[in-house]
């Protein structure tokens, strides 16, 4: 990431603005108005990652097509969509004359709080949905969920670049994005336990009844949810971390009337923000399947292996965070210090792994054969030195070979290929974002919306893999090149595209 100069110095504060973007920052990170809001990505982790058990549980107990059950997963991420056109058309009606959006209106804090509050209503709907067995109230408490969540990370995401120096803004998205994945290692495994015990209730094998399925107990996780949802908001309504700012960089009264979404690093980035999303979601909403087709594995078995492909994510994310380590410790260099961290926080969070897996009543230990892959993230990370475009580039690279050894190798050792997908992905979301808005000056929030809008690629990619699943010349594994094809894209903007913007400001 290329640090705009001549940025005025700072002092820490919890109060920030868009002038103070990402790319000025010469200030140092305030660390506790940092780890209060990265909470909240928890939050995403946990409710996204939860989707990939409703879906095979919905469809066996609905009797639901491949393609059909995967609408789960796109009325989630379209809901994202949704929120940014509603936010946008709200702003432009409600955000008065002496503020840009609502954001600028609200503050971050209320902004956070109010999108808290909507997720939290989104919940209560799992209520009617699991009692009457309803796939449509499912999908309608997903979207409210997911409004929610779209109004959070459009505040939430530029918010941590901001909140320290512009070199470190992608690694402290992937600090953020570790804690999502913490969520989301958790989020399959509560949510089984939930609905069938420690090892799974025996009536509820993939050869029995559907009417097994206790789809009531599905209520409880998400119901405790909306408890923590409403629990943050009123903690973040109570905060002030400040607002963006209301005028432009210094120098430039014009910069807000630039066309941004002409730069290819702008529109680039929102097709690889729908791209990136897309292949993440898609590989792992339609991993059970694989599982079920491939390995013969039944339904309550599933959960560790959809839980694995999301610690991936906070494995890697964890590793990135390594060069973040800009002094050395106990008296050694800080090179060597990084590497001390690069292989002590990959083994830590694939431990949280092995150990959340067996405290929900699975053998964690065929899943020790996977720690090769890990040797690999080490090594990438390493050569990457933390720039946001090599870095997209080599695991864009990466994510095509497991995608294709997964689909030629032998279902026994191919699904942890396609399990490794979650290595590839972990850390292109901060590495796009932050390309996307760098040197975006005040229109960062407005580049932040368009790109979190973007998230419905988890949708529409997800659901077409679904439907090529379904055609019997390409079954669930020769699906999987849609995932080849979203990653052949990343690489392309990385290499090219993000490197043909021009400076906002």
């Amino acid at each position: 990431m290329t640090q705009r100069p001549g940025g005025p110095r700072r002092s820490p504060s919890t109060s920030f603005t868009a002038s103070s973007s990402a790319s000025e920052g010469t200030f140092s990170t305030p660390w506790r108005s940092l780890l209060t809001l990265i909470g909240v990505f928890f939050f995403w982790g946990f409710v996204a990652a939860s989707n990939d058990i409703l879906i095979p549980v919905f469809k066996q107990a609905l009797n639901l097509g491949q393609a059909q059950s995967q609408m789960i997963s796109f009325a989630f991420y379209v809901a994202y969509t949704l929120g940014s056109l509603i936010y946008l058309m709200a702003s432009s009606l409600w955000s008065g004359p002496h503020h840009k959006d609502l954001i600028s209106r609200w503050g971050y804090s209320k902004a956070l709080a109010y999108g808290l509050l909507v997720s939290a209503l989104g919940t209560l709907l799992f209520i009617p949905a699991a009692d009457q067995a309803s796939f449509p109230l499912l999908l309608a408490g997903l979207m409210v969920v997911g409004l929610g969540f779209s109004l959070q990370q459009t505040v939430a995401n530029p918010l941590v670049l901001m909140m320290g120096p512009a070199s470190g803004g992608s690694q402290r998205l992937s600090m953020a994005g570790g804690i999502n994945n913490l969520g989301t290692t958790l989020g399959p495994l509560l949510v089984s336990y939930a609905i069938f015990g420690p090892m799974g209730a025996e009536s509820s094998s993939a050869g029995g009844p559907a009417e097994a399925l206790d789809l009531s107990a599905v209520k409880t996780p998400y119901l405790v949810l909306g408890a923590l949802f409403t629990l943050a908001a009123l903690v973040f309504y109570f905060k002030d971390l400040g607002r963006p700012g209301q005028s432009n960089t210094v120098g430039d009264p014009q910069e807000s009337e630039r066309p941004v979404f002409s730069l290819p690093q702008v529109w680039g980035g929102m097709v690889a923000i729908f791209l990136y999303v897309g292949v993440e979601v898609a590989t792992a909403s339609n991993l059970p399947e694989y599982l079920r087709a491939e390995l013969d594995m039944p339904i309550e078995s599933l959960a560790p292996y959809v839980a694995l492909f999301w610690a991936s994510l906070m494995i890697g994310r964890w590793t990135g965070t390594a060069a973040m380590v800009k002094q050395g410790f106990g008296g050694l260099s800080v090179q060597v210090s990084q590497w001390i961290m690069r292989l002590i926080l990959p083994s830590a969070a694939f431990g949280v792994f092995l150990l959340v897996t067996y405290l929900g009543g699975h053998s964690p230990w065929e899943f020790v054969t996977y720690s090769p892959a890990l040797l690999i993230l080490i090594l990438a990370d390493a050569w990457s030195r933390g720039k946001a475009d090599r870095q997209l580039a080599l695991y864009s690279v990466m994510g095509m070979v497991a995608l294709l050894y997964g689909m030629l190798a032998p279902p026994a050792t191919g699904v942890y290929a396609l399990i490794a997908v979650g290595l590839c992905c972990s850390t292109l979301w901060p590495c796009i974002f932050a390309l996307a808005v760098k040197d975006m000056g005040s229109a960062t929030t407005k580049v932040s919306s368009a790109l979190i809008m973007m998230i419905m690629g988890g949708g529409f990619v997800s659901v077409f893999q679904g439907y090529l699943a379904g055609i019997p010349a390409l079954g669930i594994r020769g699906s999987f090149v849609v995932g080849i094809l979203c990653f052949a894209y990343l690489a392309y903007y990385a290499l090219v595209l993000s490197r043909r913007g021009s400076r906002v400001s």
